[in-house]
């Protein structure tokens, strides 16, 4: 794919030190439909035990960035013939909760997100306590390994945000706003760091409640009418960069439209020109390689890293890569 521009290298220099969170998308029906027929199609490809692994994430209901990451779970889950329990909550003492309940279940493996770190900490502690191996994903690298995590799948939210802030340079943009949805994110905080690391023009943060998408249009809309400076709006999920498309349109806003994260609908947005760019962290994959993960240490006692987390992204995706993962994106994969 010719624009894909992958950070991997600068991303090795700065694992140690940077931390990430996740992000969401909208969901539906089709994908989890897809992922069942898939899981009953499957077969394992290896004799070993059928070992019990949950996943538990900070999603909130209906996020199809999250069915991505389920989906590549499941997948993996069916080679390494192993019973895949998923469950997740938006509200982090819930989370803590249900990470307490698969403990109590004496599952053989957790796999779980870190969105907000410090309301998680004692359910891993308890699990680290329980013999069970945890494997942090999308979001918490840099409390993965003293929470005791095993290891750390995802993208570093820091460099990823520097990317945008390059890849905004190189589109000469002079003044952007990055619209955080979700109040208490650190990653999202990280990502609008990270542009305004990079980028030689000005960033402005815009608060917005990701739970109601008219309320992000208004919000959105209000500050492109009021600032015409304004030429690049940076959404941190991919269904609200289709919110801030509408936006833009309704304040009568030139500013061009880039986001976070990938969908079908992002996709379609980069091939018609209505969205710049996008930044791809491959959810399929972060979900994919945890299950993996697991299981080759409770096969093996691998453990892949080396201390560092192991990166799924960022990738810069722009126009010119949009219809070769138009059909990635509508199988659920991407």
């Amino acid at each position: 794919m010719a624009r894909f521009r992958t950070w991997v290298g600068i991303a090795l220099a700065g694992a140690l030190s940077l931390s990430l969170a996740g992000c969401s998308s909208t969901g539906g029906k089709r994908a989890e439909d897809a992922r069942k027929a898939a899981s009953a199609q499957g077969k394992a490809a290896v004799n070993t035990p059928r070992w019990t692994f949950a996943m538990i994430t900070h999603s909130g209901d209906g996020d199809t960035f999250w069915d991505i990451v389920q989906s590549g779970a499941e997948q993996a889950a069916v080679k390494d013939n192993i019973n895949f329990l998923y469950s997740h909550d938006d509200e982090a003492q819930q989370q803590a909760q249900l990470v307490n309940a698969a403990i109590d279940k004496k599952v053989d493996g957790i796999i779980v997100t870190l969105a907000k770190p410090t309301a998680m900490k004692s359910a891993l502690d308890r699990a680290r306590k329980a013999g069970i191996p945890v494997i942090t994903v999308n979001s918490g690298s840099a409390e993965s390994k003293d929470f005791g995590a095993l290891t750390h799948v995802g993208q570093d939210e820091t460099i990823a945000g520097e990317a945008v802030g390059e890849e905004l340079n190189e589109r000469g943009r002079q003044k952007a706003i990055c619209v955080l949805h979700e109040q208490g994110n650190v990653g999202h905080e990280q990502r609008c760091d990270g542009v305004e690391k990079t980028f030689d023009g000005k960033v402005q943060r815009l608060y917005v409640n990701g739970t109601s998408m008219p309320d992000v249009q208004s919000a959105i809309e209000a500050k492109l009418q009021t600032d015409k400076a304004v030429d690049a709006v940076v959404t941190l999920g991919a269904p609200y960069a289709d919110t801030a498309v509408k936006a833009k349109q309704g304040a009568g806003s030139k500013a061009e439209i880039d986001t976070f994260d990938l969908n079908a609908k992002v996709a379609a947005g980069l091939e018609d020109g209505s969205l710049g760019f996008a930044v791809d962290q491959q959810p399929y994959l972060q979900g994919y390689e945890a299950v993996d993960l697991l299981w080759l240490y409770k096969y093996n006692a691998d453990v892949l890293g080396g201390g560092r987390p192991v990166l799924t992204g960022p990738q810069i995706i722009t126009k010119d890569d949009a219809a070769e993962l138009a059909d990635y994106t509508k199988r659920g994969t991407r």
